[in-house]
């Protein structure tokens, strides 16, 4: 079992001043977690990638490297790369030197954005979402396979005994597949033998058990019984006790509501936090013991091999942040790990 931190690097207003945060602001911020995380023992430190202003993480790889010149033995991964949208070239490149900058702690997630600006942005068509997806992690698999590559798709230009370097220190370089709630994704990552990250934000773990199982059927009917991993990733904060941790439901309701008419983005009640917040919910925000008990529900259901914690949503100051990691790692990883 594998424990996690993870920052989709998020832009909110201070509740205190009403002002935007500063992108120099939370990227010092974002840099101190992954420190923290390293020191306290985690196993994973995750970066989103978006293309969007709510959101500045727009380069993982970047901001991975600046976290593997502070950090000693944390692996580092992007959460998710938007493979569809980017030459698959170029991120084996980027994720190869991340490899050698921090000595073979770089992974990857591969995923198809649940947004539609970086299709607009980098000249997609979202009619192609998935054929670009499919295309293109296959020539990610390629390239990490063999240094010269020959290859012809539809979506860029072939490659003709093209060499991509640097090569990853690993043998090979680690590539997850992210999943929302497509049972197709679930089974195309199976088939190819890749670990799946699911999202797990809402629900419950019902909901998420046929992607499992669809997962680990198309892996073994396929021959990749062995390589099978599943992770999850959750909306996280560990409070000193009950109260505390639900205190913090202005911030959770800010990170999440549209910040403007029609926009993207739910408003979540009080009374509908309160539910996800129980032990049957996907918001895994309580005390350290309430979350223990809901992750280790979500082991036991889904056979789990890695968590990842979102733990820095909604402009939470970095003060509660930092408790919050310091008792996933010292609270809650230990049961984790034991079971």
């Amino acid at each position: 079992m594998e424990v996690g931190v993870l920052s989709l690097g998020d832009l909110q207003r201070d509740q205190r001043t009403g002002r935007l945060n500063r992108p120099v602001d939370r990227m010092a911020q974002i840099l101190g977690y992954a420190v923290l995380a390293d020191q306290m023992g985690l196993d994973v430190f995750a970066v989103g990638e978006h293309h969007s202003p709510e959101f500045f993480t727009s380069s993982p790889a970047v901001v991975l490297a600046a976290v593997a010149a502070r950090t000693a033995r944390i692996r580092l991964t992007s959460a998710a790369t938007l493979l569809g949208v980017a030459d698959p070239v170029r991120v084996y490149e980027d994720f190869a030197s991340l490899d050698v900058i921090s000595r073979g702690r770089a992974e990857i997630i591969a995923g198809r954005s649940a947004f539609a600006e970086p299709f607009a942005l980098f000249g997609y068509d979202t009619a192609d979402y998935d054929a670009l997806f499919a295309e293109k992690l296959g020539l990610l698999l390629d390239i990490r396979a063999a240094q010269t590559v020959t290859w012809s798709g539809r979506f860029r230009p072939p490659l003709d005994a093209a060499a991509v370097v640097p090569r990853a220190v690993q043998d090979r370089l680690p590539v997850w597949v992210g999943v929302g709630g497509s049972p197709g994704s679930a089974e195309r990552a199976g088939q190819l033998g890749l670990p799946m990250v699911l999202g797990y934000i809402g629900g419950t773990l019902a909901h998420l058990r046929p992607l499992v199982d669809a997962y680990r059927a198309a892996g073994e009917r396929a021959g990749h019984a062995g390589a099978l991993k599943v992770a999850i990733s959750t909306h996280f904060h560990a409070g000193a006790d009950p109260a505390k941790a639900r205190a913090v439901y202005p911030y959770y309701h800010e990170y999440l509501r549209p910040k403007k008419p029609g926009g993207r983005g739910f408003t979540v009640s009080q009374a509908a936090f309160d539910a996800g917040t129980s032990r049957q919910g996907a918001i895994m925000i309580g005390s350290a013991d309430e979350i223990t008990g809901k992750l280790l529900d979500a082991v036991k259901a889904l056979s789990l091999d890695r968590i990842f914690a979102q733990v820095d949503w909604g402009g939470l100051p970095s003060g509660l942040v930092e408790e919050s990691i310091a008792r996933y790692a010292t609270e809650i990883a230990p049961a984790l790990r034991a079971a």
